[in-house]
């Protein structure tokens, strides 16, 4: 079982900067790749940004530019670093992992984050 918990959500303004932290209940070497999805009201899910087990990163273009993702290999977490925050990056963020072997996809409780003047 993986347990993934994050923190670091909140209200910003507009142009304003925010880091979100993932830990993970295990080894990340466990896991082929870490990512952070985020979810607003009325859509669906979406891909924010990735890392795999080898550093390669992956980033949604409405973010690139912005938002950096980072592993920490000796703490078991990896955060997102989130830059010029937009109104539309409103949204509950999400953590997931996906393990190694069985490549199973865990997720987080999500933390809030809140774009507004």
């Amino acid at each position: 079982q993986v347990q993934l918990v994050e923190s670091g959500g909140g209200l910003v303004q507009p142009g304003g900067s925010l880091r979100l932290s993932c830990a993970a209940s295990r080894s990340i070497f466990s896991f082929n790749a870490l990512g952070w999805y985020r979810q607003a009201p009325g859509k669906q899910r979406e891909l924010v940004a990735t890392i795999t087990s080898g550093g390669q990163t992956n980033y949604a273009d409405s973010v690139k530019g912005r938002f950096t993702i980072s592993r920490d290999n000796a703490k078991n977490t990896v955060a997102l670093q989130m830059d010029s925050l937009k109104s539309e990056d409103t949204a509950v963020y999400y953590c997931k992992a996906e393990t190694l072997v069985l490549r199973a996809n865990y997720w987080g409780q999500g933390t809030q984050v809140t774009v507004s003047s």
